[in-house]
């Protein structure tokens, strides 16, 4: 691997608020813009609504201050991955991407795990300065090809992190792939910091997903009893726990929310040991019982 990802701000600000248009526009590019002046990387897609028009206002207007930024791509080809970067480059009015997060499927999957010429083809995004670096999506139903990717070597120059659901509720690859990432101490971007909000929130929320219900109830009373004085910090500091997490990546569009983002991410100190051990028990086993099965985007 070329880089270990330590550049990378340790809070990523991701923008799938700036896309919500029941927003307004103006309030979306100031918390844009005040994520972009404390410094933070930011994380984007053309699949979050209209996200890239909040981000090109904003890269508009000082375009010597454009900050580092990741962008989803896919899927089956070097040839649509490089009309993914095109497109979404234009839509945000610049020429290059510090990150293409890729998730791969099909022939590229495979050229990806077994050396095929697609790696040479995503290698032409960055010599042509459009990409700096690649990093792999990775969800439950897809970990098989994370796994065989990281076990064949042939992409190692290549995909230099893995990104994947990763904080206290949920860790959304299999027990075979998180081993691996430790034991190679492979760069990690944890993505969704908070879960989707406060663990006591998500436990009272009905219309919460069952199985994240499920889990709250049982990180809950760990969170209680660990003395950490909020969520934010708790998740934060389970994930920097571990010191190939590089970033985590999350999303709000609200100014103190964002404040205690950058707060909790500043300085994160590891969890005690026992709290840690709790958490991944019950992560081996929801992987196992659940995550393992479950049907792509089902949960």
């Amino acid at each position: 691997m070329n880089s270990n990802f330590s550049d990378l701000s340790r809070y990523v600000y991701g923008t799938t608020r700036l896309g919500d248009e029941s927003i307004l526009f103006s309030d979306r590019l100031a918390i844009a813009r005040e994520a972009i002046s404390a410094g933070l990387w930011i994380h984007t897609s053309h699949q979050y609504g209209d996200a890239l028009n909040v981000l090109k206002a904003l890269f508009a207007e000082d375009p010597a201050k454009i900050p580092p930024t990741i962008f989803k791509l896919g899927y089956g080809s070097p040839e649509e991955v490089r009309g993914q970067v095109n497109h979404q480059l234009e839509a945000v009015g610049t020429t290059h991407m510090s990150v293409g997060q890729i998730f791969p499927s099909g022939l590229l999957a495979e050229d990806l795990c077994n050396g095929g010429p697609g790696i040479a083809g995503l290698e032409k995004l960055k010599e042509e300065g459009l990409v700096g670096r690649f990093e792999m999506e990775v969800w439950p139903w897809s970990s098989d090809i994370a796994l065989r990717c990281i076990q064949g070597g042939h992409a190692d120059h290549l995909i230099e992190a893995y990104t994947f659901y990763f904080n206290p509720l949920q860790r959304f690859v299999t027990n075979e792939v998180w081993d691996l990432l430790l034991e190679r101490n492979i760069p990690i971007v944890a993505m969704r910091t908070v879960a989707g909000g406060n663990v006591l929130h998500t436990l009272a929320k009905p219309d919460a997903p069952a199985y994240l219900r499920e889990r709250a109830a049982a990180i809950a009373p760990i969170f209680k009893e660990s003395g950490v004085e909020s969520w934010t910090e708790f998740a934060a500091r389970f994930v920097f726990s571990f010191p190939s997490v590089r970033a985590t990546v999350g999303s709000t569009a609200r100014p103190a929310n964002l404040q205690e983002f950058i707060s909790a991410t500043t300085n994160p100190q590891p969890l005690d040991p026992e709290v840690i051990r709790e958490i991944l028990a019950l992560q081996r086993t929801w992987s196992t019982e659940h995550d393992a099965h479950a049907e792509p985007w089902s949960m």
